[in-house]
């Protein structure tokens, strides 16, 4: 069997080493991105380039979305030069961005009356688990549909898990980042707490990573906030458009999550100090500023 020819859309801090892994894989790759200079690299590699979404549609047989937000993929899947005005019946697109899954539902039901097949496929592991490719795939759709790509999945992937119909993948993504944000204001407060305690916090971070409160999260930014490293494993501006994501489908369904709301806008704080572009665990200097005083 011939491999899929496979179109891929957004090249960001995700979506270039994804697609990277495809064409190492070999797989014929078609690539389209808002800032034609980030392709350079996959161009250089045997990729070929697509003006717009429809035409990196019109010679593939499965489309790759990776884009920062909701109106994003809107705009590539129906929009005015969107796949759905080329696609012929049969496509696979594969939504690996995180969006609202109402939206995701509705798409899914607008593209199914030309043919094509809708899969959100959410994924988690930052950065390095997409260069390694070791992400966490969570996909919602047939069943049928993710028989077809998982082995392009699998060249992305360590870990991919059908978690339902359309608009389940985005839910159980949103449920990771809910327990991803409490992971890192876990790590937050205690880095800040043993600082301020006058702790050494390689020996705290050995201790603590070692025991009950290990975890992953901790193990890769624990070393990054020992080292004063606060560039971005995952950029606080795309957290908060995962939170208010999670925030408003909990208002949907009348789930409380005040640990999520206190941490949105811990957040908030560091994006008013101009610090959106940091990462996550930057979290730290928002709780070691609880503590300063000014004399």
């Amino acid at each position: 069997m011939t491999k899929e020819r496979i179109g891929y859309i957004g090249l960001g801090i995700m979506g270039m080493p994804m697609a990277a892994n495809l064409l190492k894989a070999g797989y014929s790759l078609t690539v389209f991105s808002r800032t034609k200079s980030k392709a350079d690299s996959l161009l250089k590699a045997g990729a070929r380039w697509a003006n717009t979404p429809a035409e990196v549609a019109k010679d593939t047989d499965v489309v790759i979305t990776c884009l920062p937000d909701t109106p994003d993929v809107e705009e590539v899947l129906i929009g005015r030069n969107g796949i759905i005005t080329v696609a012929k019946s049969g496509l696979i697109c594969i939504d690996m961005s995180t969006i609202a899954p109402n939206v995701t539902k509705s798409l899914a039901n607008e593209l199914i009356k030309k043919g094509i097949t809708l899969l959100d496929a959410p994924v988690s592991g930052g950065q390095n688990g997409a260069i390694e490719a070791k992400l966490s795939i969570m996909v919602g759709g047939t069943a049928d549909a993710l028989q077809k790509v998982r082995p392009i999945l699998e060249t992305l992937g360590r870990t991919i898990t059908h978690c339902g119909t359309s608009g389940y993948g985005q839910m159980t993504k949103l449920v990771n980042q809910v327990m991803v944000v409490h992971t890192i204001m876990s790590i937050a407060e205690g880095f800040a707490f043993a600082e301020k305690a006058g702790l050494d916090l390689q020996t705290a971070f050995d201790a603590t990573s070692a025991g009950a409160a290990g975890s992953h999260s901790l193990k890769i930014l624990g070393p990054k906030i020992i080292a004063g490293d606060l560039k971005p494993a995952f950029m606080i501006d795309l957290q908060q458009k995962d939170l208010r994501l999670v925030l408003e489908f909990a208002d949907q369904i009348k789930q409380p999550l005040p640990g999520v709301a206190l941490i949105k806008q811990l957040l908030t704080s560091l994006q008013a100090q101009g610090r959106g572009k940091d990462g996550t665990h930057a979290l730290v200097d928002v709780i070691r500023q609880l503590a300063q005083s000014h004399h």
